[in-house]
């Protein structure tokens, strides 16, 4: 939570800024007369102009066209192939290696293993469940496939020295099975679908030692029930996983369905996944899309975006296609590879960066639907505390580096999971911080709605504790600062005190329960002592190079993360609001990018976004630039060691603190624009204070900026507009507003009320379009 900045000198204007309506007042917000709303309380007045912005449909439909990928090449791999999914169930399809076939995976996000012992990655690991071949009559020879954004569908044909096959596929929305339609031509109506069960064991095993006595679980077993097919999975915990499918025929068209279960301890999964399938198949494929499809243009509604970097822009659109595939509010947190299971030897979900990275983007873009974080950290809490070491669990919690769905790590085992840890001791590694900072996401969900049972219920409790387990080990020093003993930073590799990672979460943390009690109206008795903490925290470790990994450890070589600058950036808690404030983030962003080595994807997100937070847009397009050139794949997805998705996710985000931030209590509109982007949009953007913000530059000038308020916060905005300034409500009314005489203004704005900010006498077209591409660029996918 940012420290306020300091007060703006501000005039108070009655309406408007021009010379008729724009009367300057003095001493405080004035009632706006009559004359300045002659409409009355009913509505406008014939002369005035309403403000309601105008977005027709076509627009989304253009967009999310033009943003559909291609293919006309076959994909090899996971990292170039189409994907579908739901949140729980996940088809990633590409070529079956070495064969004449293409492999539609089947992965589920709640079959995991439920052996404790053996740690997070292996005994709670997420298990593979299997993978369906399409088989032709005869050779492939060519392929024309699209994934519509749109309709979250993959159609197209794949063609053989045979003839054809027409296909589509989806992952339904809420139904959550797979349904692939196939069309075939005569020669081959011969085409079958193959099941393949894999292995129940964790995709760690093929990169690491497995742990004492840990073995596979049996192989699952195929039966029939009445037409469906099952491959049941037993586990040696107890319970099971089952693929369920079969294949209708309607017509000329042949559908398989597919839909996958799981249950622990009991053995129910297989009548459930049964039920399923015979409750879907024996309805065709298009009904099943028009609810499928009514969903998907309802959720794409909440929000738009539009830049004239036409690869860029596309690639956004495909990861709000992607975040709603991998991720819903009620099914388990993203582990690293979302719904997508591939081998990996990160089989369960990161909570040292991965998670928050993952679902920053939907606040913004305004699908709070899919916050699982909220939701699972207030549902599995005990858990957080359960894991910490007996004297601490009484007051305090921790959130394991890697845990299962349930939010545990199980038993510490070598190269089987990485619990908390203890301040000062070594081992087990202590990465401690790792819940504050997820409690982080948590916050932005709560001041994105100003939902104050988000704050009540989960984030207060919640922090209470984590800053509770620091408290234990903060300790006086001779500078009479406050200090942490030796703690890990992610991922630098040693251990240091007062490590910058945690003083900077510590300091967010105090300042956050501080005002948020305030808010709550609560009377902590800890309250004095989170105040002590802000008084005398020990500062932040720097050196000539800027941010150090702690005290005595300097930032000396090639690291990926930017967990040393977390004040800066998510948390605002610094951003350069003196100049030497300012001289320090920039000589500690260019000291870390500057070692080249270790650098990896979510490097350059994170350097976008610190770029942008200092208004650097031609610094931040650079960035993002390298991150398209150097490691995303074409399909948008993400590689290291192994698959995982969070960099291009957070991408999503450093586009959008380009076009809009709202820490500190300051909408600011296009803060951090590059000279070549002439044109932007942005509709129900939403931001912190519960705003939805709209606004449109063209040619290099702000039009226009629409704030509708959804809680009545204080809106203040860095609107952009030059010149004089009208303010009007929805029905073209003047409103009142303060002039802060640094490019921003105070609109009072109640609940549901809309304010809208243009120069002086501008009437703009409020009509939100697709602004038209600088350049022609490829399309993602394997084009030709």
């Amino acid at each position: 939570m940012a420290a306020a900045p300091e007060p703006p000198k501000r005039r108070t204007f009655l309406a408007t800024g021009t010379a008729v309506g724009g009367a300057l007042l003095t001493g405080g917000l004035a009632a706006v007369p009559a004359q300045a709303a002659p409409g009355g309380a009913t509505g406008p007045a014939p002369h005035l102009t309403p403000t309601a912005v105008q977005a027709p449909e076509d627009s989304w439909e253009a967009i999310l066209a033009d943003a559909d990928l291609v293919w006309q090449r076959m994909p090899q791999t996971w990292y170039e192939g189409p994907y579908l999914g739901n949140g729980y169930l996940g088809s990633g399809i590409y070529a079956e290696p070495g064969r004449n076939a293409v492999r539609f995976n089947v992965q589920h996000t709640e079959v995991t293993d439920h052996r404790p012992e053996f740690g997070s990655l292996f005994g709670l690991a997420r298990l593979p469940i299997g993978y369906f071949t399409l088989e032709p009559a005869g050779t492939i020879t060519a392929l024309d496939w699209r994934l519509g954004l749109r309709d979250a569908e993959l159609t197209g044909t794949l063609t053989t020295d045979r003839g054809t096959l027409t296909l589509r596929a989806l992952v339904h929305d809420s139904l959550s099975v797979l349904a692939v339609e196939i069309t075939p031509s005569a020669g081959e109506k011969g085409f079958r679908w193959v099941f393949h069960p894999a292995d129940s064991i964790s995709p760690r095993a093929a990169s690491m030692p497995l742990p004492d006595g840990y073995t596979a679980n049996p192989p699952a077993v195929t039966e029939q029930h009445g037409g469906v097919t099952t491959a049941v999975q037993p586990l040696l915990a107890g319970g099971q996983h089952v693929t369920a499918w079969q294949e209708h025929t309607h017509g000329a068209r042949r559908t398989l369905y597919a839909a996958v279960t799981h249950s622990h301890p009991e053995n129910t999964a297989r009548d459930r996944a049964v039920r399923l399938i015979r409750r879907a198949a024996p309805l065709p494929y298009d009904v099943h899309a028009l609810t499928h499809r009514a969903w998907w243009h309802a959720y794409y509604r909440k929000s738009f975006v539009s830049v004239p970097d036409a690869r860029i822009q596309r690639f956004y659109w495909i990861q709000l296609y992607k975040v709603a595939s991998a991720a819903r509010a009620d099914a388990p947190v993203m582990a690293t590879s979302g719904p997508w299971l591939e081998p990996t030897p990160w089989p369960n979900t990161w909570w040292n960066l991965n998670v928050q990275l993952e679902y920053w983007l939907i606040h913004g873009s305004n699908h709070l639907e899919l916050d699982a974080v909220t939701r699972a950290l207030g549902e599995f809490r005990e858990n957080l505390s359960n894991q910490l070491a007996a004297p601490y669990r009484k007051d305090s919690a921790g959130i394991p580096r890697t845990t299962d769905p349930q939010l545990v790590n199980g038993a510490a085992v070598a190269n089987g999971g990485y619990g908390v840890g203890i301040p000062g001791e070594d081992p087990p590694t202590p990465e401690v911080g790792n819940l504050t900072w997820a409690l982080h996401n948590v916050w932005l969900s709560y001041r994105h709605t100003m939902d104050e049972r988000i704050l009540r219920d989960t984030l207060f409790p919640l922090l209470r504790k984590a800053v509770n387990y620091y408290l234990h080990f903060l300790t006086p020093g001779k500078d009479g600062k406050l200090h942490l003993p030796a703690t890990f930073s992610p991922e630098y590799g040693v251990d240091a005190p007062d490590t910058n990672y945690d003083l900077m979460l510590l300091r967010w943390g105090c300042r956050t329960l501080v005002e948020s009690a305030a808010t709550l109206r609560v009377k902590d008795p800890l309250t004095e002592r989170w105040q002590e903490v802000l008084a005398k925290l020990a500062p932040y470790p720097v050196d000539e190079n800027g941010f150090m990994i702690g005290a005595g450890v300097p930032f000396a070589m090639s690291h990926r993360h930017y967990s040393h600058l977390l004040a800066v950036y998510p948390l605002y808690e610094l951003t350069g609001r003196t100049p030497d404030e300012r001289a320090l983030i920039e000589k500690s962003l260019a000291h870390w990018v500057g070692f080249e080595g270790a650098l990896q994807g979510y490097t350059f997100t994170g350097a976008t976004s610190m770029s942008a937070l200092l208004g650097k847009g031609d610094d931040a397009l650079k960035y993002l630039g390298e991150l398209m050139a150097r490691f995303i794949q074409a399909n948008t997805m993400y590689k290291e060691s192994g698959p995982v998705i969070e960099t291009p996710l957070s991408a999503a985000q450093s586009l959008h603190d380009m076009l809009c931030q709202s820490w500190g209590g300051v909408i600011r509109v296009f803060p951090a624009v590059p000279a070549a982007w002439r044109d932007l949009v942005l509709h129900d953007f939403r931001t912190q204070g519960a705003f939805l913000v709209s606004a449109v530059r063209e040619k290099g000038v702000t039009r226009w900026v629409r704030v509708t308020s959804e809680a009545g916060a204080p809106c203040t905005v860095r609107h952009g507009v030059t010149g004089p300034l009208d303010v009007r409500d929805a029905h073209g009314r003047a409103l009142r507003y303060e002039d802060g005489g640094d490019g921003t203004v105070s609109v009072p704005l109640r609940e549901g009320e809309s304010a809208l900010i243009t120069a002086a006498g501008d009437r703009p077209d409020l009509t939100v379009r697709p602004v038209a591409p600088s350049a022609q660029a490829p399309r993602w996918g394997l084009p030709a």
